[in-house]
């Protein structure tokens, strides 16, 4: 009775265990749908009104309650697409450097935005200078932190490379800490950002086990500068 009992259990574990990432996927991308439907069913509703005299029975349909949520992610899809254009334009980018300007204007908002859109803007970054994860010693020298190197600088007064190493804190890594680490005390790594990205956001509970070319023994590898990294 106990044997079976213990099986049941771990059966039902198992289940829970296989059921909860499926879960987890539903929600956020129930999450993300609904996100965009709410966006797109104003202009959805406003198309119907629109059409309602002229053609009512095509209005009648966009209003229909499984096609409007549809219609309404497929608008903001479009809308998205069309801003993404946009803003790689010479207008575009005025513009958005002007709603950048008044966006930092506003006290308390400015933190937020400010520093969501300069971390986005370094992962987005088209000469990959962000492509470096590495361990430093922090916030001890026992201890050790992911981290990215985001460039190198040049100590004037002892000539001493220095890498710039974002360490973001767990789990929103919008935030985090700014660390100039001598070169050669910086270890490097085989992950990618979007590993260590993974890694950060679930608190170690997401990734691979291992982490390679990283020293522990005491001895940091070099860092090389950021034009001749790995691919």
């Amino acid at each position: 009775m106990a044997r079976k009992v213990s099986n049941l259990q771990n059966y039902l574990l198992a289940g829970i265990l296989t059921v909860i990432p499926l879960w987890i996927t539903w929600v956020v991308f129930k999450f993300a749908i609904s996100q965009l439907s709410q966006l797109g069913e104003p202009w959805v509703n406003a198309l119907a009104r629109g059409l309602q005299f002229t053609y009512p029975a095509i209005s009648e349909v966009l209003l229909h309650p499984w096609l409007q949520p549809t219609m309404a992610v497929i608008i903001t899809l479009f809308g998205l697409y069309v801003l993404g254009w946009i803003t790689t334009r010479v207008i575009g980018r005025r513009l958005v450097s002007l709603f950048d300007r008044i966006m930092n204007r506003i006290p308390f908002v400015k933190k937020v935005y400010g520093s969501t859109k300069m971390l986005l803007d370094v992962l987005n970054q088209e000469k990959k200078e962000f492509d470096r994860v590495v361990l430093i010693e922090f916030p001890n020298r026992h201890m050790r932190a992911i981290g990215f190197v985001t460039r190198i600088v040049e100590d004037k007064t002892t000539n001493q490379e220095l890498a710039a190493v974002y360490v973001p804190t767990t789990p929103n890594p919008t935030s985090g800490y700014l660390e100039l680490v001598p070169v050669e005390r910086v270890i490097s790594t085989d992950m990618t950002v979007e590993e260590a990205m993974t890694f950060i956001i679930s608190g170690g509970a997401v990734g691979r086990s291992y982490i390679d070319n990283a020293q522990s023994d005491g001895e940091h590898s070099h860092v090389e500068p950021l034009g001749q990294s790995k691919q």
